[in-house]
This record gives C-alpha cells, sequence and structure tokens, in this order.
C-alpha cells in the first residue's frame, strides 16, 4: 500500500514532522510517565504514514521502535491501543524477534477479552507468529471465524487467508468453522465510533472510550465474503468440491434460494462459476441456469456480475445472449453514471464478435452520444460504429465531430480504431471518413493520438484502392505541420512506396523536398531516401533528371546521413543491378530470424575471429515482414476485460520466433555447450501419439554442425500415475553400420506427473560426416517406470513396474531439417546462378488428383518459400512452381523450378530442375521428391 506524497508537502514544517530521523529521536515518548496518549497516537501515525508512502526503517531502528511501541499494551486508551496494533503490524516484517509479544497479543484475543481490540490482535498475530506455531493458535482462530461480532469474524477468515501459503494443512482443517460463517443467517456486532468500526477497519482518530462504551447494534453480512473466498482457496484445487460449493451457495436455477446474502460474496460465487464453466464442460448448462437466475437479483452489482460472466464465456452461443443484454440495456437508462460506463464497456467488447446481439441496444447507445460523461458517450459511440449500418456512418460520424475536442486521447484512440475498423467495413464510405480523419490530424493531440490516425489512414491506402490518392494527400498536408519525427519519416516512407505508382506522381515532389529544406537531420535523411524511389521506380525520364538535381542539391547537407544517402543514390541511378538492389529490393531479412542469429553470434566464443555470417539468415517479403509488424488494434486490447478478454486468438508465433525459443531453451543445457550454434530447428513438432492417448509425445529436431538433438516434449495426462526414469529409446531403420548418426547420450525426466507437464527428454547423436546431410528414419520408445499415486498423500508409491509405449517413427528429411524458407527474386536470382551446380529430374506423381495438389505435397516436402504467387495454379492443366531456401550449415541459396503438367488418369508429371550453391544441395532436394 503507498500513497503519493504531494511536492509542496515535502518542505519546510512537513518535511521535519514526517523525518525519519526526528521521528526516532521522538520515540522517547512511548517511555513516559505517564503516558501522553496524544502524543503517542499522534507518533505511531507518522510511523504508519512513512511506512504506507515506501520509507523503509533499518532492522534496528524498527526492532527499536516495535519494542517501543509494545510497552503501550497496558495503557487504557482504546484509540492508542489500536494504533499500536496497526504499528506493530507493519514493523514486524522488519524488525527482530517480534515473536516475543505474542503473548500480549493473545491476551487481547481470548473469549472474555474486550471486543475492540480482539480484531486487531488477530490481524497482527498473523505478522508475528511463526507457521511452525499454526497448530498452537488454531484454537483461538476457530472460535473467531464462528464468533457472532461480523468484525471478530472477519478479522479471523482474513488472516487465515494470508496464513494459508505457510501452514496449507493447518488451514484446511478449518473449513467447517468458513462454512459455518457463510451460512450464518444474520451477523450482528458493534460498529460504535472507535469501537467495533476501529476493530474492522482500522484505528479511531483518538476518541477515547471506556470498556463499557454504548454500542451501535447493526446487522451484517460482509463475513459471507470473507469465508467464501477461504472456502474456495482451501477447496480450489478439486474442482468437484468447487463445482458442489456452487450449486450448495447458488439457491437453484431462479438464486433465490441462496444463504448468501452480501452482493459482494455473490458476485465471488459468480466468478467461480464462470471459471468452472471453462474447465468444465459438463455442468455449463446447469451454470448458465444459475447465472441467468442471478440476472433478476435485487443488487445492481449481483445483475451486471452474472451478465457480463455470461457474455464473456468463450463458446458463449448467440441464444444464451438475449437475457443478459437485456440487463444491460436497461442499465444504459440508468440514472447511474457507473452502470452506464460499465454497461457501455461491456458491450463494446462484446461488439468485437456479436455485433448483430448488440445492434438490440443501438437506440439507448444513439442517446448516451450526448452523455455529460465523455467515457461513456466513448463507449457508446464506438459500440455504434461496430453495430451500425452503412446508412448510418455519415450521421455518427457528424456526431463524433462535436466531442473530439472534449476526450483525452486514450478515447480518441478507441474513435480512430474504430472509424478505421468501419471503414474496412463498408469501403464506399471512406471519403467521409477520411474527411473526419484529416480533420482530427489537425486538432491537437499526442503522440499515440496521431499515431492512430496515420495508421488508420496507412490502412485505407492498402485496403482500399480507390481512397489512395484522397488519403496520400492528406498525409502530404500533415507532414509540412508534423511535429513527430517518427511520423514523418514513416509517411516520407510510404510516399516513396505508393507516390511512383500514382498517376500524377510529381505532385508529391514538392512536399518530400520541402522536408530536406525544412525539417531535421533524420526526416531530411528519410526524404532524400523517398526522392530515390521517385527517381528508380518513375517511368518517366523527365522526373528521375529533376530528382538528380534535387538530389545534388542535398551533397552540400551539414548532416553526413543527408549526404551520404544523396551521393549512393546519384551514383546507382544509372546501374540497373545496383538500383534494384538496393531501392527496388523487395525482400528483408526476417528480423526474429537475425536476431536468432546476433544472439548465437555473440554467445559463442569461437565465432570471434570469424565475421557474421548473414547469407545463412532467411530473408521474407516486404509483405511478409509489414504482416510480422502488424501492430493489434487498440480495439481488441482496450474496454476488453482483462481476465477473460473477448479478443480474437492471438498470432502463431514464426518459424523464427520459435527458432529463437529453442535457443533459448538449448542454452541452459550444459551438456550442449561445446556444440556451437544452432544451423536449425524444427518449426513444427512432430506428433509421435494420437491426442486421445494417456501419454502425449511431440519431437523437434535441433541440427548442430557436427551434431543432431532430438527433443522430445512429453505430456503425462493420468493423474493418478508417476512416470520415473522417463527416456526414449532411438533405434536407427537402417543397418547400424551404415548410419551417418551415432548416439552419444539421452537426458532422460527423472520425475513426470500430469501437474508438471510437459517435460524434456534430449537424444544426441554425432553427425560422422558434418560436410554432408544425414537422412534417415528412427523406431522410437518410450520407457519409463509407472508408479501409482497415494490419493491419501499425494505421493507416488515405493514399488512401481518397468513399462514402455511404442511411439511413431522420427525422420530427419531435407525440408524442414536442412532447408529453410528464404524469399528471393526468383527471375534475377536464377539467372545469376546460371553457372552454379544444377540438376534437373523428372517425377510421375500419379496419385495427385490437382495440379494444386501436387504444389501444396512439394512445398511441404522442400519446405522451401514459394514465390510470386505460384503456390496457386491458374490453370488447371500446366503450371510452373517456383521456390527458394537456404541450405544449413553453409549450403547457400537454393532454388526449384518445378514444371508440373496434368492429366486425368495419369496424374501430375513433374520436372524439377534445381540450382544451388553446392552440388550435395542439389542432390538432397532431387532425393526428397524422389523418396
Amino acid at each position: 500500500m503507498a500513497f503519493a506524497s504531494k511536492k509542496e508537502d515535502e518542505s519546510g514544517l512537513s518535511s521535519y514532522y514526517n523525518n525519519k530521523t526526528t521521528i526516532i529521536q521522538e520515540a522517547r515518548v512511548f517511555n513516559d510517565t505517564p503516558v501522553s496518549a496524544r502524543k503517542c497516537r499522534a507518533l505511531l501515525t507518522r510511523i504508519v504514514y512513512l511506512l504506507y508512502i515506501g520509507e523503509t526503517f533499518g532492522t534496528q531502528e524498527a526492532t527499536t521502535l516495535f519494542f517501543g511501541t509494545t510497552k503501550l499494551f497496558q495503557n487504557k486508551d482504546s484509540g492508542l491501543r489500536q494504533a499500536v496494533y496497526l504499528a506493530i503490524k507493519e514493523l514486524a516484517t522488519t524488525a527482530e524477534d517480534v515473536i516475543m509479544v505474542t503473548s500480549s497479543i493473545m491476551k487481547d484475543m481470548q473469549a472474555n477479552a474486550e471486543v475492540i481490540y480482539r480484531p486487531n490482535a488477530i490481524r497482527a498475530l498473523v505478522r508475528i507468529i511463526d507457521p511452525s506455531m499454526a497448530q498452537g493458535v488454531e484454537r483461538f482462530f476457530k472460535a473467531a471465524i464462528v464468533d457472532r461480532n461480523p468484525s471478530i469474524s472477519s478479522a479471523a477468515l482474513v488472516s487465515a487467508y494470508h496464513l494459508f501459503p505457510f501452514a496449507k494443512d493447518v488451514v484446511k482443517r478449518w473449513v467447517n468453522e468458513a462454512q459455518e460463517a457463510v451460512n450464518a443467517k444474520s451477523s450482528s456486532g458493534f460498529f460504535g465510533s472507535g469501537g467495533g468500526g476501529g476493530g474492522y477497519l482500522g484505528f479511531g482518530g483518538g476518541s477515547s472510550q471506556p470498556s463499557g462504551h454504548q454500542a451501535i447494534q447493526s446487522t451484517s453480512y460482509a463475513t459471507q465474503y470473507h469465508a467464501l473466498g477461504l472456502l474456495y482457496l482451501i477447496r480450489q484445487q478439486d474442482r468437484m468440491a468447487v463445482t458442489k460449493m456452487i450449486q450448495q451457495l447458488g439457491g437453484g436455477k431462479s438464486g433465490a434460494g441462496t444463504t448468501l446474502k452480501n452482493p459482494m460474496a455473490l458476485c465471488m460465487l459468480i466468478r467461480f462459476a464462470a471459471r468452472i464453466i471453462e474447465d468444465d464442460p459438463n455442468v455449463q448448462r446447469q451454470m448458465i441456469e444459475m447465472l441467468e437466475g442471478w440476472l433478476r437479483h435485487k443488487s445492481d452489482m449481483v445483475n451486471f456480475e452474472a451478465a457480463r460472466a455470461i457474455v464473456e464465456l468463450k463458446h458463449v452461443q448467440p441464444s444464451q445472449l438475449t437475457k443478459p443484454i437485456a440487463v444491460l440495456q436497461l442499465f444504459l437508462s440508468s440514472p447511474k453514471p457507473v452502470l452506464k460506463f460499465a454497461a457501455a464497456r461491456t458491450l463494446a467488447a462484446l461488439a468485437l464478435t456479436y455485433p448483430q446481439a448488440v445492434a438490440a441496444c443501438n437506440v439507448d447507445l444513439e442517446a448516451l452520444i450526448a452523455d455529460p460523461n465523455r467515457s461513456v458517450a466513448t463507449y457508446a459511440i464506438t459500440t455504434l460504429l461496430k453495430t451500425g449500418n452503412e446508412a448510418s456512418v455519415d450521421r455518427l460520424i457528424k456526431q463524433i465531430t462535436g466531442f473530439m475536442t472534449e476526450i483525452s486521447d486514450e478515447f480518441k484512440v478507441i474513435i480512430v480504431d474504430a472509424i478505421r475498423s468501419l471503414c474496412l467495413k463498408f469501403p464506399t464510405k471512406y471519403s467521409s471518413m477520411l474527411s473526419f480523419l484529416s480533420g482530427v490530424l489537425r486538432d491537437e493531440g499526442g503522440y499515440d493520438f496521431k499515431r492512430a490516425v496515420v495508421e488508420a489512414m496507412f490502412d485505407m491506402i492498402k485496403f482500399i484502392t480507390d481512397s489512395k490518392e484522397q488519403a496520400l494527400s492528406h498525409l502530404c498536408e500533415f507532414i509540412e505541420d508534423c511535429e513527430f519525427t517518427k511520423l514523418s519519416v514513416r509517411i516520407l516512407h510510404l510516399l516513396g512506396v505508393e507516390g511512383p505508382k500514382s498517376p500524377q506522381p510529381a505532385k508529391y515532389i514538392r512536399y518530400i523536398y520541402n522536408r530536406v529544406v525544412l525539417e531535421n537531420a533524420t526526416v531530411r535523411a528519410a526524404a532524400v531516401t523517398s526522392l530515390a524511389k521517385f527517381g528508380v521506380n518513375s517511368p518517366e525520364e523527365s522526373l528521375k533528371r529533376s530528382i538528380t538535381v534535387l538530389l545534388r542539391r542535398c551533397l552540400d547537407d551539414v548532416d553526413d546521413e543527408v549526404r551520404d544517402r544523396a551521393a549512393l543514390y546519384l551514383k546507382i541511378f544509372d546501374r540497373k543491378p545496383l538500383a534494384d538492389a538496393y531501392v527496388k529490393e523487395e525482400s528483408v531479412f526476417s528480423l526474429a530470424a537475425l536476431e536468432a542469429k546476433l544472439v548465437a553470434y555473440v554467445k559463442d566464443p569461437s565465432a570471434a575471429s570469424e565475421p557474421l555470417d548473414v547469407s545463412s539468415v532467411p530473408k521474407i517479403s516486404r509483405a511478409q515482414a509489414a504482416q510480422e509488424a502488424a501492430r493489434p488494434s487498440s480495439l481488441d486490447t482496450i474496454g476488453v476485460p482483462v481476465a477473460k478478454s473477448v479478443s480474437p486468438a492471438p498470432q502463431a508465433p514464426s518459424a523464427a520466433e520459435t527458432q529463437s525459443a529453442y535457443l533459448q531453451q538449448l542454452a541452459e543445457v550444459p551438456e550442449f555447450a561445446s556444440y556451437g550454434t544452432v544451423l536449425n530447428s524444427s518449426a513444427t513438432p512432430a506428433q509421435l501419439t494420437e491426442s486421445e492417448t494417456e501419454y502425449q509425445v511431440t519431437c523437434v529436431k535441433h541440427i548442430f554442425k557436427e551434431h543432431v538433438v532430438f527433443q522430445f516434449n512429453v505430456s503425462n495426462t493420468l493423474p493418478d500415475t508417476v512416470l520415473e526414469q522417463v527416456s526414449v529409446i532411438m533405434t536407427p531403420s537402417s543397418d547400424e553400420d551404415e548410419t551417418p548418426l551415432v548416439e552419444d547420450f539421452i537426458i532422460p525426466l527423472p520425475s513426470l506427473s500430469s501437474t508438471n507437464s510437459p517435460g524434456i527428454i534430449y537424444v544426441s547423436f554425432t553427425r560422422t560426416d558434418p560436410e554432408t546431410y544425414a537422412l534417415g528414419s528412427f523406431a522410437c520408445t518410450l520407457k519409463f517406470i509407472s508408479k501409482e499415486v497415494d490419493p491419501a498423500t499425494g505421493e507416488p508409491e515405493e514399488e512401481g513396474y518397468e513399462d514402455e509405449y511404442q511411439l511413431e517413427e522420427v525422420e530427419l528429411s531435407a525440408g524442414g531439417d536442412y532447408i529453410i524458407p528464404s524469399y528471393a527474386t526468383f527471375g534475377s536470382e536464377w539467372d545469376r546462378m546460371r553457372s552454379a551446380p544444377s540438376q534437373t529430374e523428372t517425377f510421375t506423381l500419379s496419385a495427385m488428383e490437382s495440379l494444386k495438389a501436387a504444389c501444396d505435397s512439394i512445398i511441404e516436402v522442400l519446405n522451401m518459400e514459394p514465390l510470386g504467387g505460384t503456390e496457386t495454379p491458374q490453370s488447371t492443366s500446366v503450371h510452373t512452381l517456383q521456390l527458394s531456401g537456404l541450405a544449413t550449415g553453409g549450403g547457400g541459396k537454393v532454388l526449384a523450378r518445378c514444371r508440373m503438367t496434368y492429366s486425368r488418369g495419369a496424374g501430375v508429371t513433374l520436372e524439377l530442375s534445381v540450382r544451388a550453391e553446392k552440388q550435395e544441395v542439389c542432390d538432397l532436394v532431387i532425393a526428397a521428391v524422389g523418396g
């Protein structure tokens, strides 16, 4: 817990008054005779304040203050006694020998002690005692949990909650008392000023009250909330017990028979029910009926929690959304702003996946556009943008424009992202939406807001061809007065890519050259590159000459980066091969693969004497790079609950990102420290068992220069069985004398249960000839000792039996193991490698029923990158598939041209031509298809 302190309070009297040294010196007031209760309360308040704002006391200082504070235990002032408990509770984590005050605290825990002190004593005791002493105070806690006074009962329940991680076995025995606290029909207690209120909420403001004070009799059900939390903590590992608890406390279909009277306790029970629905589909129908019953509860809090739980279920059916949406719709017209905000936010999240279901609330949402709470209005308009139709677009945009200046940048980003999604949904409305975006682009705003608008325009240029000219014009106007360097650079890059393709490319030159004259060095350098792209890519010779003149002026720039770029582009203008390589280049390095290569290079001590070999880093097309770098829309993250977000499934990691994760795993195994850099890892683990079997095994192959490591990921799905000494025995399918691999060692799993699955087993082989590509298959057997788990103790039995489980074969092949997909410009690369080693073979693929099936099969077998859209045949009879890849271990580039013809009955006839930097790679590709 921490409180922010204001700067103006840190000077003058305040800095002296709350100074740690001053407080330690003033602690002598604890020893005064007689004790001044007022001074001691003030000093204790300052101590607690310092601890709350993050101040730390040294061990000796804390110990001195702690034991000085304990001298006040005998004081009759109730406010001071409560302050003492609060102070020792906070100091106990730092001070030494705190356990010595246990007996003093336990005196105030006795049943005959004054009610005002017992809750404070209970909470303080948990911070003081050693976990091994928990059993000794069990009797006191059990009595306190079932105490009729709610402040005492709640203090005991919350303290048990905090004690649970250290003394699970002891706290689990209090389940009957916690159950009794949940089922209590009513809880009457004392909530007097400085009395029971202090015991429950803290210490009072210093009002002294005699032990026989007059108290206010009150009724409270807060104890049920704390008791339910403790019950769930005790039973959370037992799904059946939690399900039974929910059914018992739920009160049936209508929820009317529930014993829970506290709304917060009911909300907690609803969350437990939602979690059970996700874990156990068998009880889904019963639980949803219970949730629907709570939609009619008299508490708004419970109504909302039940509605939110239903709409956030992963596999909720549209028919199940009718009732919760009706409840949320009622909240939209509530006079309470918090209910309107909660309902609008929930509906905004639901509209991502079920816009048609939310459309029923559009009339009520439109009424909220003018709501004085702009947060509510923002969520309302965002939801309307997701659920509205094409006819309502213009009207909605007019309404949005009115209050854009009244909301924060965070909500502006939500609105802009909603506009972006709507534009992609209704592309014919791009003109009005672009006008809106250009208008807000001229408004005041921070970087995140302006970036969101620019990104929206970028998407419109990418996906709506008709909007390109208008959007580029708006972006050109924006960079005339853009204060953000990053955005200027991105827009200049886009102008360089899209501008030369436009009908009138010359009209953009003025805007770009203005940046060379007026902006900082970073923007000037980007503008030079953008001009060069116009000069190389534009078909007009006159434009190229004009660009040359402008670039010559840049040779006198004060910044060396700008001068160097201008000189480079002027040099390559008349050399087409260089221009194609440095300006028209359509491929880039895969950043994830390049990062993995750099990390391995830095960590490998033997690589220090050699330069980094980037030829082995795969390339990807610019389209793939843009897809990898695509940012998630704020609509997918903002306004969606954190616990169970209603958002699209996350994108699967790329092959390079997967390999980077494998590198980190292998680096943690000391046996592989001398193996050097991993040349390649399998992009997708091979399934060696059926998905329904009790043992599930997948295999990943790691290729090193002189070794091959097989990584077996093993899962045990049997909760009542533990596997020990788990290993995988690999036997080559060919004769042992002929195999190109020799087994080194196996790193087995000592123990594998359902809770620690999956585990990893490594099997290492040495490549007898590192210059050749070792191919072959291995028969695999999972061996282990199976032991039953004792249900009473949860420990495996001493006696077990040896067993084995047959797995599918593991195969080392060309595709996926020795060849990595890599993008290239096929025509120029094929011509460049005319003199390189090559090989051509003809194959008959009689089993293929179409050219598309043949393309898919060849791409899968060779694991190479299809180029130019050739993976999709345009003809049903003749097709040419173009593939590119990199061979591991310095094998270099490899290209494959697959000419295919198809005839009904004969299948596909394939002419495979391969060009590579090494003959061994050509043989590898031919053997992969021929095998």
